[in-house]
């Protein structure tokens, strides 16, 4: 029962379970009622996505050395306490669950999420 790291907003794919959004601002223009019957996410936690700096510092990344930039800076959010601790959870759960974790990214190779699915894998997670 693998966890799915996904783009937010895509087709759902069969059993994938509980859609996380790992997004600093829900969906601009969809009203909450709408946030999962439209596959955006059925719960929100920033807690996983980058600060509103290190987010501005990926989207500004042009070359590898920019990236590896937003990637230590990301991994280090990721290593504070609480959001280490959601992590282990997630990979926990992973065992046992089926759900996603998403953002909008149109390319996960330059998304947060790549660098999620990585730490989610080094804790033991079930990924799909």
């Amino acid at each position: 029962m693998p966890v799915r790291v996904v783009r937010l907003g895509s087709a759902r794919s069969k059993d994938e379970g509980l859609r996380i959004g790992t997004v600093r601002r829900p969906p601009r223009g969809v009203p909450k009622a709408k946030f999962a019957s439209e596959n955006w996410y059925d719960v929100w936690l920033p807690e996983l996505s980058p600060s509103e700096a290190t987010v501005k510092l990926g989207q500004k990344a042009q070359t590898d050395a920019d990236w590896k930039a937003f990637a230590r800076r990301y991994e280090k959010e990721m290593a504070a306490p609480t959001a280490s601790r959601v992590l282990e959870l997630l990979a926990a759960l992973s065992r046992d669950a089926n759900f996603a974790l998403g953002c909008y990214c149109e390319d996960e190779a330059r998304c947060h999420r790549s660098i999620l699915r990585r730490l989610l894998n080094e804790r033991g997670a079930k990924l799909l």
